[in-house]
């Protein structure tokens, strides 16, 4: 068993004082997908919603965080941001909109997925990783993507940590070693019509992440058109 004093010194100072780290501390399993949604697609990736549909589906649910988390991509951003400005105008709630990526990454010999969020305007390290498609050399490594994260001040998040061919015991504490923020804790693996994080895993995960002092986030990971779904 890992001592308490050697999970503190894993834990992100950068996280505590991160803008989205208090809603990402906040998280529930009642949080997605009616209150926050932190990891969804667009057709500027792999989705099937355009920015506008998105938006648009974002207010219908009543949101209060977004972040769009195409596949090294931050295309949609800049249109959901016109939609989410142009109905407050009118006096329409609109959700609290994060930039955000999906990257792809090596992590203990894995290829994995890494969630970048809340990361600035000006987020030139994170250029490579923005091209369309994944990198290829020792830009490909987990170490290489936190620190263009951090450089860009965003949040490292590890990507539906039970999703691939490693355990995710195995996956969130390496992680959690080289300095991530925290992990996706709650997620729709049986890919319901409407949204449910899956019981026991999502669950485990949750309790993995506590016990480390990292950070929780949850998002439907929509690439149909419904935003409720997967």
């Amino acid at each position: 068993m890992v001592e308490a004093a050697s999970l503190h010194q894993w834990v992100s100072p950068q996280h505590r004082r991160h803008p989205l780290a208090p809603v990402l501390a906040s998280i529930t399993p009642q949080c997605c997908p009616g209150r926050v949604n932190l990891h969804c697609h667009t057709t500027c990736s792999d989705g099937s919603l355009q920015p506008a549909q998105l938006a648009a589906q974002a207010m219908a649910l009543g949101l209060e965080h977004l972040a769009v988390t195409d596949h090294h991509a931050l295309g949609a951003h800049g249109a959901v941001a016109d939609c989410f400005a142009a109905a407050a105008a009118r006096g329409q709630a609109v959700p609290v909109l994060w930039r955000g990526v999906e990257i792809s990454c090596l992590l203990e010999g894995c290829l994995v997925h890494v969630l970048a969020l809340g990361f600035e305007a000006e987020h030139d390290p994170l250029h490579p990783y923005l091209q369309g498609c994944s990198v290829v050399g020792p830009a490909l490594r987990a170490e290489a993507v936190l620190e263009a994260i951090r450089a860009a001040n965003g949040l490292a998040v590890l990507a539906h940590p039970a999703r691939y061919r490693l355990p995710f015991q195995r996956l969130i504490a390496a992680a959690a070693e080289l300095g991530f923020d925290g992990a996706e804790a709650w997620y729709d693996y049986g890919m319901q019509p409407s949204w449910q994080p899956t019981p026991v895993v999502c669950e485990a995960i949750a309790r993995d992440l506590e016990r480390r002092g990292l950070l929780s986030s949850c998002g439907t990971d929509t690439h149909g058109l419904e935003l409720h779904g997967r």
